[in-house]
């Protein structure tokens, strides 16, 4: 990618589908001195700082006490879904000038790469802004075994939260690397390392 109107520094962009190890791959990112920004952590920034007034001049009772209360927002949403295409216009945008600003700082700071944690990374189409992309995945016996061991966590509810998402082996295909998170924490470590190593051979010679 070329980095001529911005920041000179490596975009990693990290995903995988629910319960496939992505925050746990994260933190061992981080682990490695590896600058992480967590895009659902931004959003939940948004909904308590600037998303809050647009928000609310889109859904009124959304907003409480100075914060968008995500459950009184999912519900209007479920109410009326021609509401979700304006919501994301409003905090879409806002998301990425989080994202630019900690690419900024990363770079400023000396970091030669970051990696910008996106669940939704693919099916925003967020990947043409990106230098490579890293999906974790696991078979799914043992991402449902995950899920399961949630609390409140039900049959019903861990096979549609499943099934609503980008099948595991679309995203491994678009993927530039694959973390299979199945094999115990050691293996994926390795396997971070490695990734590290061939993105500083490949960008920093």
């Amino acid at each position: 990618m070329d980095h001529a109107l911005g920041p000179n520094i490596v975009r990693l962009g990290l995903t995988g589908s629910i319960a496939t190890g992505k925050s746990t791959t994260a933190a061992m990112f981080a682990d490695e001195g590896i600058p992480v920004h967590d895009a659902d952590a931004a959003v939940h920034a948004i909904y308590e700082g600037e998303g809050v007034e647009p928000v609310g001049g889109l859904i009124p009772q959304a907003t409480k006490q100075g914060f968008v209360d995500r459950a009184v927002l999912r519900a209007a949403l479920a109410d009326q879904p021609d509401l979700l295409p304006k919501l994301e216009a409003i905090v879409h945008p806002l998301v990425r000038a989080r994202t630019e600003t900690a690419i900024a700082d990363a770079a400023a700071a000396g970091h030669w790469l970051i990696v910008l944690d996106i669940p939704l990374l693919f099916e925003t189409g967020a990947q043409d802004r990106l230098d490579q992309t890293v999906v974790t995945v696991c078979d799914p016996a043992i991402q449902k075994e995950r899920l399961m061991a949630r609390p409140g966590m039900t049959e019903e509810t861990a096979t549609f939260l499943m099934g609503r998402q980008m099948p595991q082996d679309e995203k491994r295909a678009r993927a530039d690397h694959v973390i299979d998170t199945g094999h115990g924490l050691e293996a994926a470590l390795q396997r971070v390392r490695a990734i590290l190593a061939a993105l500083k051979a490949e960008y920093r010679g």
